[in-house]
């Protein structure tokens, strides 16, 4: 999974404390440490001075902040859980939570009402809540103004329809697209802000339970073969020779301006601020026939199991709810931030509230994500037809869980 990034709502620290389960209190004796594991340099720095506040309320207790970077995290975290070295507190996704909570390594959280309810979602499992969100990415659509307006596109309000009936959205890309200059759209192998979209607005599945269904469902299929049209048949989005081998080609595409659309999520905000040097807006994620349907993926902290320090690892669980885009109080100020820059991060919180599709969750998903990557490449590349590829991939995928 892409590293989350977001703008870090630190105002909020006045908001009262938000319900994890525990006793409220820390170690009656001395200063206690506890560890806080995460894998984002530019969000460490944001917990840190957080954390500074924390102390000053609850001055017998230190946080320690540990920086273990995206590449090392998740070969380091296994090695240090089985060693019972593991933080007391730690950033997870997805992919890998289910693992710790199905072997007891976690402990569980009492809900809020005040979390964004697409992401607590991801992390319940066996009718229990094992996390606190911190960040969620949903999918929204970044487009050129300039090109757009060339072109007489309206990016608000696009339909796709694979039947071809009620679309608007392939006449706009066709517009959109100058061959040899530029593309209308980012089609590609990626899977959070494209392929499951996709699928999900086309009422489409990819998993039942912790098994992966996709070649089993004929909408997933014909949202499959949309997507990889747009690139092999349409010519409307750059080659999957470029984009399997390259996950930020279309960020750069669309940065220089030679790429009109570009559905993505919060995690380019600051990418595309940083790199674009034209005017540039953010317009509802594509419509499909089972309407708008965003992929929703979240950060979450956990809490170790093992914690010797218990009581205060769930004071910091408490302060650290009321702080980030997870929480629905701390939202305000990341709109607030994006809108003194000129930039409407609207679409982005009205897909997280809408109707979702969730990431892939489970104790072996990430195996399987690894099994399918391959052989769906191959499919966007058209070397594989979409049928025959769905179907190899999914039987990698599930046996991929089992092993």
């Amino acid at each position: 999974m892409r590293k989350l990034l977001a703008a870090l709502a630190v105002s909020v620290l006045a908001l009262s404390a938000c319900s994890v389960g525990g006793d409220d209190t820390g170690d009656a004796d001395g200063q206690t440490t506890v560890t806080f594991r995460l894998w984002d340099d530019q969000v460490a720095k944001a917990y840190r001075t957080s954390f500074d506040a924390f102390t000053q309320q609850h001055p017998d207790i230190k946080v320690d902040v540990q920086l273990v970077p995206w590449a090392d995290y998740w070969t380091k975290l296994p090695t240090d859980i089985s060693a019972g070295t593991a933080a007391d507190v730690y950033w997870t996704n997805t992919s890998n939570f289910g693992l710790y909570a199905d072997n007891n390594q976690l402990l569980p959280i009492d809900d809020d009402p005040g979390w964004v309810r697409s992401v607590t979602a991801l992390y319940t499992r066996n009718g229990k809540l094992w996390g606190v969100p911190q960040l969620w990415d949903s999918i929204a659509l970044f487009y050129n103004k300039d090109l757009v307006s060339k072109a007489g596109v309206d990016p608000t309000n696009l339909t796709w329809d694979p039947t071809g009936a009620a679309d608007t959205f392939l006449p706009a890309a066709r517009k959109l697209t100058v061959p040899g200059k530029q593309y209308g759209f980012n089609a590609a192998y990626d899977s959070q802000a494209i392929l499951w979209d996709f699928v999900g607005s086309n009422g489409g599945t990819w998993q039942n339970g912790d098994t992966f269904d996709f070649a089993d469902q004929p909408k997933t299929e014909q949202a499959v073969q949309y997507v990889v049209d747009l690139i092999n048949k349409e010519k409307v989005s750059p080659s999957a020779a470029d984009t399997n081998t390259n996950g930020d080609k279309t960020l750069q595409l669309f940065t220089q301006g030679k790429l009109a659309l570009f559905q993505s999520g919060p995690y380019n905000l600051k990418n595309i601020q940083d790199g674009a040097t034209f005017d540039w807006g953010i317009a509802p994620l594509l419509k499909g026939p089972a309407g708008r349907v965003s992929v929703v993926h979240g950060v979450a902290a956990v809490a170790s199991a093992k914690t010797k320090h218990k009581d205060a690892t769930l004071q910091v669980l408490k302060w650290i709810c009321l702080l980030y885009t997870g929480v629905t109080a701390a939202q305000p100020a990341f709109v607030d931030y994006w809108k003194k820059l000129g930039v409407d991060v609207q679409p982005f919180l009205d897909a997280a509230t809408g109707t979702t599709f969730p990431a892939p969750v489970g104790p072996r998903v990430s195996a399987g994500g690894t099994a399918v990557t391959p052989i769906l490449q191959q499919v966007f590349l058209g070397q594989v037809g979409v049928a025959d590829g769905l179907r190899k991939a999914q039987d990698a995928a599930n046996a991929a869980i089992k092993e």
